[in-house]
């Protein structure tokens, strides 16, 4: 029987089944995907496992009758022929170093082109700094040409008061 079929026949889940048999560490056979097939002396053992849970047994304070089966079915298969795992070996290793250089070459050039865009960057940075630098003398340089037209104008606006003043004086406005 499968998983599934076990559950159902003990009323728990599959997830369950898995987990007593993990933390139970109990000898179940696999078949070659790797999912558990339970024999009769299987099920009997977790169906006594199933009733000691239903009277209160907690699970680590189970310690079922361990005993080592025989080496899974279709877990591993001989190697019949030596020779063609061989060149499958040699191949791979080929293929390894391939994809090694390959690597290699590809960051080799990925290095060159961050290199290439940091120089550029660096230029621009360059260029702007040096536009910053006039930019700021040409502010500065209207700044101070503001200030000189500044105090000319108040300068003559003193005059306009004064001959406003006397004009205003003279016709009573």
């Amino acid at each position: 029987m499968n998983t599934n079929e076990v559950a159902k026949s003990l009323g728990v889940s599959s997830s369950t089944i898995q987990r007593w048999v993990k933390q139970l560490e109990l000898p179940m056979e696999k078949n070659d995907r790797g999912h558990y097939h339970f024999s009769n002396e299987d099920i009997n053992l977790l169906k006594k496992i199933h009733e000691e849970l239903q009277t209160g047994t907690l699970l680590h304070d189970i310690t079922p009758v361990r005993t080592k089966k025989s080496a899974r079915k279709g877990a591993v298969k001989a190697v019949e022929n030596e020779e063609a795992l061989e060149k499958v070996w040699k191949k791979v290793n080929e293929l390894e170093l391939s994809i090694n250089s390959k690597a290699d070459s590809v960051a080799s050039y990925q290095l060159l082109q961050h290199r290439s865009d940091i120089e550029e960057l660096q230029s621009q940075v360059s260029e702007l700094t040096s536009q910053l630098r006039l930019l700021q003398e040409q502010l500065a340089e209207q700044r101070n040409q503001s200030k000189r037209e500044k105090t000319m104008v108040i300068d003559s606006s003193k005059e306009r008061r004064k001959r406003k003043n006397m004009i205003s004086s003279l016709f009573g406005f």
